[in-house]
């Protein structure tokens, strides 16, 4: 178990140095490009297998226990560690880091986005694997930033070369915003680590706060929440989120919808829960009041790029919801009770397989119609997918239902959680303030379920077509008034034909799911339906770890 998951954490870096290199003459093929993207599923299916196997071989029945350690001195002057292990928090997110880096990979095989040459693209992949898994992997503080910063830039590159339209100064955008956090942040795990004399995630949440001031406590929740709400994100640190998905390439929106986001709530969890924990009752209720907006902006913003005639980018309404979806893992969070952490958690994981679910269709519909513009979409010589492409329609559908939290599957659990959270808050916060926020999270959900509803209704729909003005034009204009006469029979079939056809004329045949899409996307709509189904699943992997990580390293 500890040499699967060094594997692991290790394995994508050697898979990223070797990409680079030459490929051997025996494996090169007649394409070179094509070599080195099957490289890139070869290596991202050998670590989504060390993954499983760790799950497998994961201890069910200790599930707040860290398990696969290693802990090996690093800088002994620092009390810095080479410190690895997982526990029924981190394993999940493990998953579903391997999972959806797989899946592009393999997306990416048969649908390599336009750019530079594909050896630079798996080889950033491939970084940017390894930084997901170690930030979920570490625990010693200081590890845990260099893996936080680590994703930056392959990200940063993967849209300024692969991206869209405004590529640029989305990627240079998403760098300063993260980059101006994150300093901020390692000013904070500095003071904890310096004040409490080490860096182990382990030691200080056993500790719980017990070595370090309330005012340190309270700085440091300052201090690493920004940094970790910018990453998030949290509004109103959001602003670079829509510019960066909607510039991405589609495997690029995947993986930052589906694991990059979650590195920041999972901070709040594993850094901030246990190891300021009065600091983090301090700022309880101020983390949940900008949760609670940010679930309503999002959605209010979601609205307005939907309606007709905004010119709402597909990629951008489902960029903003993330941030709506996101603000209920805070919510649950700042509840600060196992009920409100674990929705928390699962939210975090239901996210990820929906919106990279969501991702992945967008980017099909837009590579099939140049565009992702609403309006195009929905237009009568649009893309109305029902009628089009009804496996690809039925398919954006379900994601979107699945995004709105529809009971039965995985996005209804999260959220339910967190409003029973809110509820009923941990002691010592304002039960009136959080059932203020709870009030407003439910309304959140409506808003949710409105936005969704109408991008099926337009882009799966359509629009309805618009109706002649003055009646059906039969008998009213000069040419059709002399139906009437036998002689005239020629000249009124000319007539209605003129005026029917627009209406009857067959739209355009466009692709259907093809098999690699398939391929790619039924893993992640066999785990929404399972996780919708089956909670327990994960709930009973965090639920431990939740308890123990509140309780004061406490089982």
């Amino acid at each position: 178990m500890q040499v699967l998951l060094a594997l692991a954490v290790v394995g994508p870096l050697l898979g990223a140095v070797s990409a680079l290199l030459p490929a051997p003459p025996g494996l090169q093929g007649r394409d070179p490009d094509q070599a080195v993207l099957r490289h890139g599923v070869t290596v991202t299916g050998a670590i989504l297998v060390v993954t499983l196997l760790l799950a497998a071989g994961f201890d069910r029945d200790h599930a707040a226990t860290m398990q696969a350690t290693t802990d090996i001195s690093w800088i002994p002057a620092l009390d810095v560690r080479v410190h690895l292990g997982i526990d029924g928090i981190s394993l999940p997110l493990l998953v579903l880091t391997a999972l959806l880096t797989f899946l592009c990979a393999v997306y990416s095989y048969f649908k390599m986005p336009a750019g530079p040459s594909p050896k630079a693209f798996v080889a950033l992949i491939l970084v940017l694997e390894s930084g997901t898994l170690a930030t979920f992997a570490v625990l010693d503080l200081l590890l845990f930033f260099l893996a936080f910063e680590m994703v930056l830039i392959p990200m940063y590159f993967l849209i300024a070369r692969w991206g869209g339209e405004g590529k640029q100064a989305a990627a240079s955008k998403f760098v300063l915003y993260t980059v101006l956090g994150s300093v901020v942040m390692l000013l904070g795990l500095l003071l904890v680590g310096l004040d409490a004399g080490t860096f182990d995630m382990v030691a200080l949440a056993t500790d719980n706060g017990r070595g370090l001031s309330t005012s340190v406590q309270v700085i440091a929740v300052l201090a690493i929440g920004i940094g970790l709400a910018v990453k998030t994100p949290m509004w109103p640190l959001h602003s670079w989120l829509p510019d960066a998905h909607t510039a991405a390439p589609t495997v690029g929106s995947v993986l930052l919808a589906g694991v990059m986001l979650k590195m920041g709530t999972y901070g709040f969890v594993r850094v901030l829960l246990p190891i300021a924990p009065e600091g983090m009752h301090t700022f309880a209720p101020y983390l949940a009041a900008l949760a609670v907006a940010g679930i309503v902006y999002g959605s209010l913003a979601c609205l307005a790029l939907a309606r007709p005639g905004a010119r709402g980018d597909l990629k951008r309404l489902i960029a903003y919801s993330s941030v709506g979806h996101m603000g209920f893992v805070l919510l649950g969070i700042a509840t600060m009770t196992p009920t409100g952490v674990n929705g928390a958690l699962f939210a975090n994981i239901a996210h990820g397989l929906i919106t990279g679910l969501l991702f992945f269709l967008v980017g099909a519909v837009k590579d099939r119609h140049g565009t992702a513009d609403l309006d195009t979409l929905a237009g009568a010589t649009g893309a109305a997918l029902y009628g089009r492409a009804p496996r690809l329609g039925a398919l954006l559908a379900f994601a979107a239902v699945a995004s709105l939290g529809l009971p039965g599957l995985a996005g209804f659990w999260g959220e339910m959680l967190t409003l029973f959270g809110a509820f009923d808050p941990a002691e010592g916060l304002s039960r009136s303030a959080f059932l203020t926020f709870m009030a407003i999270g439910a309304f959140g959900t409506l808003l949710t379920a409105a936005y969704m509803l109408v991008v099926v209704r337009r882009v799966c729909m359509g629009e309805p077509p618009a109706r002649p003005s003055g009646g059906t034009g039969l008998g009213t204009s000069t040419g059709l008034g002399a139906a009437t006469r036998p002689e005239s029979a020629e000249a009124v079939g000319s007539a209605v034909a003129v005026v029917t056809a627009p209406e009857t004329a067959a739209p355009a045949e466009i692709a259907d799911i093809r098999p690699y899409e398939f391929a790619t996307w039924t893993p992640l709509v066999a785990l929404t339906v399972l996780a919708g189904l089956w909670p327990a699943v994960l709930l009973g992997l965090s639920d431990p770890a939740v308890q123990k990580l509140l309780a004061g390293g406490k089982s």
